[in-house]
């Protein structure tokens, strides 16, 4: 009598499961909105206040823009906890550059340093979107604008946060002039740019529920970097 061959299903060897709600994430975006936009011999830097996770108002006054002491101004968005460890990190580099060369760093060397610092943790990156403003050699503003992994561009205006897509359209139309005919181009002067930047974060809180509460602002120009605090919707 011939017997088929019998095949032994695979053992299956039992998993404890574990529930963490949804599981970790070391990343969380803190919501809120940046902007900079760089004149002939200035640079004008905008940021919000709030501090969010989801609809939770963590603070109404957690800043996103950064001094630094050569004289530059470090605007974020992102994870607030990365932001202020990458600003650590600029500000202890900057020191021992001043130490060390017995003169500030420029604001191109602290682009580019900026550029190496975000590229040296690809691979686990700071959840941060930068803005680095200040002035150049020629005593130009200068606007460079990062992605996470180090990506630099030096631009004339840029806007990051959860109000990007507001902001960025509406500085393309009022900075660099897109769809209006006649425009003549150029660099804006002070006033305008300012009030541009204030009317930017005013319609930006009307529909953005991260962005709001208080409005930082800060001028650098030759004689140093001038800041002052706007209030925004708190709703």
């Amino acid at each position: 009598m011939d017997f088929a061959p019998m095949h032994s299903a695979p053992t299956e060897v039992p998993v404890e499961h574990h529930n963490h709600g949804g599981g970790w994430d070391p990343y969380v975006d803190n919501g809120g909105t940046s902007l900079a936009i760089a004149g002939k011999d200035f640079v004008i830097v905008a940021s919000d206040a709030r501090q969010s996770d989801g609809y939770s108002i963590n603070s109404r006054y957690d800043p996103k823009a950064f001094t630094l002491s050569n004289g530059t101004v470090l605007a974020t968005t992102g994870y607030a906890a990365d932001a202020k460890r990458l600003v650590e990190v600029l500000e202890q580099n900057a020191q021992t550059y001043f130490h060390k060369h017995e003169k500030q760093m420029s604001a191109p060397a602290m682009a580019q340093m900026l550029s190496n610092t975000l590229y040296y943790k690809r691979f686990f990156p700071y959840y941060v979107f930068p803005i680095l403003c200040g002035l150049d050699k020629d005593g130009k503003g200068a606007v460079f604008a990062y992605d996470p992994v180090g990506n630099m561009e030096r631009v004339v205006y840029q806007a990051y946060g959860s109000a990007s897509a507001l902001v960025q359209p509406f500085l393309d139309n009022q900075v660099a002039g897109a769809n209006q005919r006649g425009h003549e181009g150029g660099f804006l002067d002070r006033v305008t740019a300012r009030k541009i930047a204030i009317d930017a974060f005013t319609g930006a809180t009307e529909r953005d529920i991260y962005t709001g509460d208080w409005l930082d602002i800060f001028t650098i120009d030759q004689t140093g970097i001038h800041r002052e605090k706007r209030e925004l919707k708190h709703d």
